[in-house]
């Protein structure tokens, strides 16, 4: 075998230049691979070992390099000192002196250097654009087995993440959840494998928990709230009077201080503001965030004494729940764009499959044997569409999905998602 690999591939000073650009500019330059050409190298693969650390695999297209050297990370801009340089045969490691045009090298412990970076001359510097990976489909939210090991979890992903860059690792704000995302089910179970193996960190995945949202759709003028605290001493007294209305969808929070004459003291707004940004991260129906709505505050009372930073933030708190219930809140899901590329014989079961997740299909391109369909569908039904497109198309089905925008969920729908909150607590 390694013969006929001597007799019938091309040598690597056989190839065509490599073509690159110069840092900073669209500039395009070509590598030749020949030995004394300047230093050109793609780092295409990071190892983590928990026992050698950081290995980083280049592959040189033109130049030579030595071990103990200094090279150019170009997409970084920095320098980088190389220590021994290794050829690996399976898990064996075989330091040499030296790798020239078409040799496949690790170089253990890089500081700053990641996957898709290039490394070459700093007299002479080249960036060659990577291979890039998959898009991520599908996601769980990932929870330590053990309590207590939720740092090391993070921190050892981080670490795998440097070794495959097709899975995403990111921190959901509304739920504090960690999302491991990836290219498909048996690639996040892989990574989950190789994390207790490499690191001894067990996990478990869990079904991403959808980020709905709340709002209004009609407005609570006159509302009214008095909180009033006596237990001996000193104490709490605040009453607020708040108009509430709908905002346009992707508005967000809007606080407007229209207040007249002197019955609350101006340095109580603040702590009013305050109040209502934190009445906002926990609606009323099922405890999710609360967007698109304006909050007037336009007349309150005080007491001398009584009176703090802290009962107005309270006042005001209770106040916006209760104009909120007033005003009719509904529920909002995510709505996903999706682009689905399909051969064309599966595409009806597709289509119909879309139309079953309260999908609606925006348009269709072709390209070459394939179809691609444009399509808006609720997040909350498409969680694992990646398995489900693989059993629709026989593993010949791809797509892409990214968040399009919020819209008002069906009320009986909406029940479902409400009376399971309402368990959870």
């Amino acid at each position: 075998l390694m013969d006929v690999i001597v007799q019938g591939i091309p040598s690597p000073l056989e190839r065509p230049p490599k073509e690159g650009s110069v840092p900073g500019k669209e500039e395009t330059i070509e590598r030749i691979p020949a030995v004394d050409a300047p230093f050109s190298a793609l780092v295409f693969k990071t190892v983590a070992d928990p026992f050698a650390g950081k290995l980083t695999l280049m592959r040189v297209f033109s130049g030579t390099v030595e071990s103990d050297s200094t090279v150019y990370n170009a997409n970084k801009e920095i320098k980088e000192k190389l220590g021994q340089i290794l050829i690996l045969q399976g898990k064996k490691q075989h330091p040499i002196e030296s790798a020239g045009p078409g040799d496949i090298v690790a170089v253990a412990k890089l500081k700053e250097t990641t996957t898709g970076d290039t490394l070459c001359s700093a007299s002479d510097p080249v960036i060659y654009t990577p291979t890039h990976g998959l898009p991520a489909v599908i996601s769980y939210a990932v929870e330590a087995k053990v309590k207590g090991t939720e740092d090391k979890v993070f921190s050892s992903f981080a670490k795998l993440l440097e070794e495959d860059p097709t899975l995403k690792l990111d921190r959901d704000q509304a739920s504090a959840a960690v999302i491991l995302s990836g290219t498909g089910q048996i690639h996040l179970e892989t990574a989950c494998e190789r994390l207790a193996r490499k690191f001894g960190v067990e996990v478990n995945l869990k079904p991403v928990r959808v980020p709905y949202r709340e709002t209004i759709k009609k407005a609570a003028n006159g509302v009214v709230y008095r909180h009033k605290k006596q237990s001996g001493g000193r104490g709490q007294f605040a009453e607020v009077h708040f108009d509430v209305s709908p905002l346009e969808p992707d508005t967000g929070f809007e606080f407007d201080e229209a207040l007249t004459g002197m019955n609350v003291p101006r340095n109580f707004v603040p702590a009013v503001e305050k109040g209502l940004h934190e009445a906002l991260t926990s609606g009323t129906l099922a405890g999710y965030p609360v967007v698109d709505l304006k909050v007037r505050f336009y007349d309150g009372k005080s007491h001398e004494v009584d009176s703090s930073e802290m009962a107005f933030k309270i006042a005001a708190s209770m106040c916006l729940k209760k104009a909120v219930q007033l005003a009719n809140p509904i529920l909002l899901e995510p709505i996903m764009k999706m682009e689905i590329t399909v051969p064309e014989d599966v595409m009806g079961d597709v289509m119909g499959d879309l139309n079953g997740r309260r999908g609606r299909v925006l348009g269709m391109d072709s390209q070459g044997k394939y179809q691609i369909i444009k399509a808006q569908v609720p997040m909350s039904e498409v969680l694992k569409y990646a398995l489900d497109l693989n059993a629709l198309s026989g593993g010949r089905g791809t797509f892409r999905m990214e968040h399009s925008h919020y819209e008002e969920m069906p009320a009986q729908l909406a029940e479902k998602v409400i009376a399971a909150a309402k368990e959870e607590d």
